[in-house]
């Protein structure tokens, strides 16, 4: 495991210490937010489930694009949940994963190589020059994928 990939692992174990309790609530609320809630935002909370259904909260930065939500992530358990169920909760939420507005439903997956480039520059554009200092420290030199979240349709009733 190289210095780079020892160091995400130790911010990862941090982050995932600080993360609030109130990230598990985008699991359990009524999930009658939208797409469009992200907006202005710079995290969100995006809840995968376990095999035995347990749900995953983990904050995020993202980027929207064609109506979908895009997140770059380490190539992690994150990435294997969704594609064993592809489907998950999005909530606008503060950088600890606490939800500020309802979640929505959506289906994700883990798009191929040939997509990132467009993908990338919708995230690139939620965070600029932060975002390019923070992949030439760290991110460039551990493997991540990229997550498509597609919004299921709202239903009314």
């Amino acid at each position: 495991m190289s210095f780079a990939e020892r160091l995400a692992n130790r911010m990862n174990r941090m982050l995932d210490r600080g993360r609030s309790a109130d990230a598990a609530d985008a699991a359990t609320t009524e999930p009658t937010g939208s797409i469009d809630d992200l907006k202005g935002r710079k995290y969100c909370v995006l809840v995968t489930y376990k095999r035995d259904g347990t749900p995953m909260p983990t904050p995020l930065w993202f980027g929207v694009g064609n109506g979908k939500v895009y997140a770059e992530t380490g190539e992690s358990g994150k990435a294997k949940r969704i594609r064993n169920n592809p489907k998950v909760r999005v909530a606008p939420s503060d950088s600890r994963g606490k939800p500020t507005a309802p979640p929505f439903l959506g289906t994700a997956r883990v798009i191929d190589a040939g997509e990132n480039a467009a993908a990338d520059r919708f995230i690139q554009a939620n965070y600029g020059w932060y975002r390019t200092a923070y992949n030439k420290l760290l991110t460039n030199r551990v493997p991540t994928v990229i997550i498509e979240v597609t919004p299921a349709p709202r239903t009314i009733g």
